[in-house]
């Protein structure tokens, strides 16, 4: 771990061998395709439970959650419905205003969104809004403060974008810059890394009260 006690993204995405586009900085598997600490390169045999966990993993990983959020996300999600709650959970999820400031590639990484919200740089509807785990509705317009169109962050995103801008998302040109709006609910098809949502059900299946 660094300094700060947090695992670095490198890890993060070597411990689930996957890259994770939500972290920023591709290329994490590319000389060494396997978990941190095996030095071989064939990976071992895993149970099914530690498959269900590195499937939570990979969501709490891009999405930038702890656990305790990742409980509360799907209980909503379960409020909403019941019988497909993940594909509900991702919609909420894909909503964050922090990745939807991310999918609409104004910035790098959901990190980098988070920065750009708490210093206040991204509006909703007209009116500042800085809190990064706000759940967006359809038809909710996002744009950053004039300024922000001309920073650092902004403009190498614009000129190598980590991801394509999703369907459930459109782009329009302003005089200042872009304005994002949100065109329908995403689903559980818009995770954009290799994902298997019943291992998410049958390891939380196993936890009561959830």
């Amino acid at each position: 771990m660094n300094r700060a006690g947090k695992t670095p993204r490198f890890k993060k995405q070597r411990r689930v061998i996957v890259e994770l586009p939500g972290l920023g900085k591709p290329g994490a598997l590319a000389r060494r395709p396997y978990p941190p600490g095996q030095h071989g390169l064939r990976r071992k045999k895993y149970s099914d439970y530690a498959l269900q966990l590195e499937e939570k993993q990979k969501i709490l990983f891009h999405y930038g959650l702890r656990e305790a959020q990742m409980l509360r996300f799907i209980t909503l999600a379960k409020k909403s419905s019941n019988a497909n709650w993940v594909s509900k959970l991702i919609g909420l999820l894909e909503r964050r205003l922090d990745n939807v400031v991310f999918r609409l590639g104004f910035t790098p990484s959901i990190p980098a969104a988070k920065q750009m919200i708490v210093h206040g740089k991204v509006y909703v509807n007209g009116q500042r809004l800085d809190i990064r785990s706000a759940i967006l509705s359809v038809g909710d317009r996002v744009e950053l403060t004039k300024d922000a169109y001309q920073n650092q962050v902004y403009l190498q995103a614009k000129q190598n974008p980590r991801l394509p801008l999703p369907d459930y998302l459109k782009k329009e040109e302003t005089a200042d810059g872009e304005v994002g709006v949100i065109s329908f609910e995403p689903d559980v098809s818009y995770v954009p890394f290799p994902f298997n949502p019943g291992h998410i059900t049958s390891y939380y299946a196993l936890r009561g009260g959830v």
